[in-house]
């Protein structure tokens, strides 16, 4: 078990078996941030790549979290998961987090399609919110992935999260993000209603430097070449 399962023990009592829960959740715990670890070394290895070989980054930056055990518990109660680390590993899939901006919404997809295509990522679910936004204006590119962590004993497969994003949908979650928290999700239809006119100026703005990003490239630099393209 996670958590001690009774509130009537002994003061003593219950102080052991927390610290037992806690001795136990920290190394479940670590194979999360391991796991994390794993998907950054490969992100950071692409990109450096991309930047000697291609003379391209379609990476812009790159970050990471993990879920502390208070918002861990709160989702676990939340879904009325059972507290074994069992239940924890299949019902919950965002303990461990990278999100990857790009500059073009072309590069979300090559990032995405470079990382699922290595021989030890597994990808178990993939939801497109770019190509089908959520109704609020979001987007962005989220997919669960399953890797090896390997540990004194042995591989043990770790799921994580990744969202692929530009820069103008990242500033736009970010800002969402924000005023939820200020009004503790009761915020006023006004600024819903102007959250969804700025997701539509965010993707506008996507597509147009997307369209510009193309024309460059088919006059010029392309992703893949040392010089720019010339016609024979």
């Amino acid at each position: 078990m996670l958590l001690p399962g009774s509130a009537d023990l002994p003061d003593a009592g219950v102080l052991a078996q927390l610290q037992a829960a806690q001795d136990r959740f920290a190394p479940f715990i670590m194979q999360y941030k391991f796991g994390i670890d794993e998907i950054m070394t490969k992100i950071s290895i692409l990109r450096e790549e991309f930047v000697q070989t291609h003379a391209y980054n379609p990476i812009e930056h790159v970050t990471s979290r993990l879920k502390t055990p208070e918002r861990l518990m709160d989702k676990i109660a939340r879904k009325e998961c059972p507290h074994t680390f069992e239940h924890i590993r299949e019902a919950i899939t965002d303990i461990a987090g990278v999100r990857v901006v790009c500059s073009f919404i072309s590069d979300t997809y090559l990032i995405f399609d470079m990382l699922v295509s290595q021989s030890d990522v597994t990808l178990l679910q993939v939801k497109d919110y770019i190509r089908d936004p959520k109704p609020n204006g979001y987007q962005s590119l989220h997919a669960i992935v399953e890797v090896p962590v390997f540990l004194s004993d042995g591989p043990r497969p770790v799921v994580v999260e990744l969202q692929i994003r530009t820069i103008a949908m990242d500033f736009w979650a970010s800002l969402e993000h924000k005023i939820y928290y200020k009004y503790r999700d009761d915020v006023p239809q006004r600024l819903l209603d102007q959250l969804t006119e700025a997701a539509g100026a965010a993707y506008t703005l996507d597509t147009t430097m997307e369209s510009l990003h193309q024309e460059v490239l088919g006059l010029g630099q392309r992703p893949g070449t040392a010089e720019p393209t010339t016609d024979a």
